[in-house]
């Protein structure tokens, strides 16, 4: 534990908004030209906490300039009036000026004691933290304090905690998200657990921010979501007494900019990490042997991990984890490719098109404009996924059930479906995948059994650990 100055800070003067915290996977609607999180050229991803582009910019000072009353809403066309307006507008986070955030004397220490599976080096060269942005107790307690901090927000209703929530996986369990001023966005949102293992470090659901440093202020400057503009953001933060000592003990005095920002909260997420399972506990058990039953799973659970590994059927009919845990002991060889050592995560490398319609959202194509991409989407992490539901990345699907049944009966012919769902592919026999789209036809039991072991996958320690907890008192 770390000395900490943070009980000798001032009583708050002045006070701050924040928006519903659809950061880091909620994401407004993917068609709408107003929305800074779709703005997908490369420009938008150039350079961590550096995301505002020419056109993201203007959009959000458009945004900002629109929405900053009620009055400016209403007498937009009138210059005098909309001069009245803004002379005399309340500040709209003056309910949260005696709001400020509760932490120890001591820093909580960010760091974790990974258990062997996770220090092997199929896992640790996926981890996409960057060599100029280490996580640090400091940085991750001023990114824990932005994350739940509503003065984010253009009206102080919400913050980033606001759709990733401990208790549902650092997701929302509801379909869409709420954004600051009433406003759906236009996906599920992605649970934020394990993100720093993702190889290409690429966020969103459509892959559109380059990194997380990128990413995580998008959503701050999205309309629907949060509502500020960078200039905006910064002013917030630096006008709250609480953030100068943090962002000493953080990076070395207390300048506020979008870059430090952007960095702590990027620590803080990637701090968010899933290792505490029954999974862990079992396959550390079995010295790695994935075959093995598990001493501490039911029949029901060690059946479900036959059939997510292929094991019940030599057909390899439920070979869930050819995608979902790449390089496993069991996958095919790779001909020099990485080492097949990883037991620890629980996630696609690359994006796919995994056969769900839909002709409203291209995903991936949508950014690129490449043809062979559209209805391609990234994956979130099979960790805590029994509490991330709603699935998929419109959340059409409720329930692991739900899931379950699509992937056994459910998946459609789409134009770009991924090889490994089609007959022929890695997921069965025969040569390349160019048939059509696989059935698993699980029984009833094997879908129960399936459903029981990516239960197993949940760290019920996320929810409660108190470096992840929200610093500010309820109110």
């Amino acid at each position: 534990m770390k000395t900490h100055h943070l009980t000798t800070l001032p009583f708050l003067t002045a006070c701050f908004l924040m928006t519903q915290g659809c950061i880091f996977g909620t994401e407004s609607d993917p068609n709408s030209p107003q929305d800074e999180n779709n703005q997908s050229t490369p420009a938008n991803n150039t350079a961590a906490g550096n995301n505002a582009t020419t056109a993201n910019n203007t959009s959000a000072n458009n945004m900002a300039a629109n929405n900053a009353t009620t009055g400016n809403n209403t007498t937009a066309n009138n210059a005098s009036n909309s001069t009245s307006n803004n002379t005399t507008t309340e500040d709209p986070i003056a309910h949260l000026a005696d709001v400020r955030p509760q932490l120890p004397a001591m820093l909580l220490d960010y760091s974790h004691d990974l258990p062997q599976h996770f220090r092997v080096q199929g896992v640790t060269n996926s981890d996409n933290t960057p060599e100029d942005n280490h996580i640090s107790d400091a940085g991750a307690t001023l990114g824990r304090v932005l994350f739940y901090d509503k003065r984010l927000s253009q009206n102080g209703t919400v913050a980033c905690a606001s759709c990733h929530i401990g208790s549902d996986g650092f997701s929302d369990p509801e379909q869409f998200s709420e954004g600051f001023d009433g406003g759906a966005t236009g996906r599920n949102s992605m649970p934020l657990i394990n993100i720093a293992y993702y190889r290409n470090g690429t966020m969103f659901w459509d892959q559109r921010a380059d990194t997380l440093e990128d990413q995580v202020l998008m959503p701050i400057q999205d309309s629907v979501e949060m509502g500020l503009t960078l200039d905006e953001l910064v002013e917030r933060v630096g006008a709250a007494d609480y953030y100068a000592p943090l962002f000493e003990d953080a990076f070395g005095d207390g300048e506020v900019t979008n870059d430090r920002i952007s960095r702590a909260l990027a620590q803080f997420v990637r701090s968010i990490v899933s290792y505490r399972s029954r999974w862990d506990e079992g396959i550390a058990a079995a010295d790695g042997d994935i075959t093995a039953d598990f001493e501490n799973y039911t029949a029901q659970e060690n059946l479900g991990k036959e059939i997510f590994f292929g094991l019940d059927n030599p057909d390899s009919r439920g070979r869930c984890a050819a995608c979902h845990m790449p390089n496993n002991p069991l996958a095919p060889a790779n001909n020099g490719g990485p080492p097949r050592d990883n037991l620890a995560l629980f996630q696609l490398a690359r994006p796919t098109d995994n056969g769900l319609p839909d002709a409203t959202d291209e995903g991936i194509g949508g950014v690129t404009g490449q043809q062979n991409q559209i209805g391609a989407f990234k994956s979130p992490t099979l960790r805590n996924i029994a509490q991330t539901g709603p699935y998929m990345h419109d959340g059409s699907l409720q329930t692991l059930g739900d899931v379950v049944d699509f992937y056994n009966m459910g998946i459609q012919d789409t134009p770009n479906l991924d090889p490994v769902l089609r007959a022929g592919g890695p997921g069965g026999p025969g040569g390349p995948g160019s048939g059509a789209a696989i059935q698993m036809n699980l029984t009833r039991d094997q879908r129960d059994a399936l459903v029981a072991f990516l239960e197993t996958l949940t760290d019920e320690t996320l929810a409660t650990d108190a470096r992840f907890s929200n610093p500010f008192p309820r109110r």
